[in-house]
């Protein structure tokens, strides 16, 4: 399911033009995901309009999403697959929270 999945995920993003995507392969490292999903929106605005695009292609192809966090946020939106973790995050969150450095650069 997964390489389906993120082709769908992939597909949404590039259409809705989201900034500075990452995917980051987790699967040998921790327990919580297999790949954890990191992009940005150039505001609140278009952050809301990629989680919600995201949310429908899903739905669309049945794929569940067993959490949705921060839907009304303007910093950071996240949704929960189980084998795939997505953060839709503003600029400014995405460097004060900088998820990328936790985990090793040859991942993305």
């Amino acid at each position: 399911m997964t390489k389906k999945t993120l082709k769908i995920i992939d597909d949404t993003l590039k259409e809705i033009k989201a900034l500075d995507t990452k995917i980051l392969n987790l699967k040998k490292i921790n327990s919580f995901t297999d790949v954890l999903l990191i992009t940005s929106g150039s505001s609140s605005t278009h952050m809301s309009a990629i989680s919600n695009k995201l949310i429908r292609a899903l739905k669309k192809n049945k794929v569940e999403i067993i959490n949705l966090e921060g839907k009304n946020s303007a910093d950071w939106v996240l949704l929960d697959l189980g084998d795939i973790v997505i953060n839709v995050m503003s600029i400014s969150a995405r460097e004060y929270y900088d998820l990328e450095s936790l985990w090793d650069n040859s991942l993305a």
